[in-house]
Parts: C-alpha cells; structure tokens; sequence
C-alpha cells in the first residue's frame, strides 16, 4: 500500500532534476545565464548541484519501493 506514494514522489523528484539538469545544461551550452543577476558559473553550479539533489532523491525513493 505504501508503494504508491513512494512511485510518485520518486517519479516527481526524477522528472524536476531532469527538467532542471537538462534546462541548466542547454543555457549554459548556450552561455546564457542561468539566473539573472548572479554570476554565470555560480547559478549554473547550483542549479546543476540542485538538479542532482532531485534525482538522488528520486533513486532514493524508488530504492524503498
């Protein structure tokens, strides 16, 4: 019964890291900034370090299914 929560949230997690990894990824292939108003490397850094966060978080959740 637990395992339907635990498929959803490790499916949410793993769809927004992705998101985000990729959409991080392609503005910085770009040399586009990341965030405005903050240097180009340290937004790019901690969105890819959020990015990773996510999808850990997402194995993770599958891991107790």
């Amino acid at each position: 019964m637990e395992s339907g929560p635990a498929i959803f949230a490790g499916l949410v997690f793993c769809l927004f890291g992705g998101g985000l990894l990729a959409w991080t990824a392609t503005r910085a292939r770009q040399h586009r900034p990341v965030a405005h108003g903050v240097s180009p490397v340290a937004s790019a850094t901690v969105a890819g370090l959020a990015a990773l966060i996510f999808l850990a978080l997402g194995a993770w959740c599958f891991t107790r299914l």
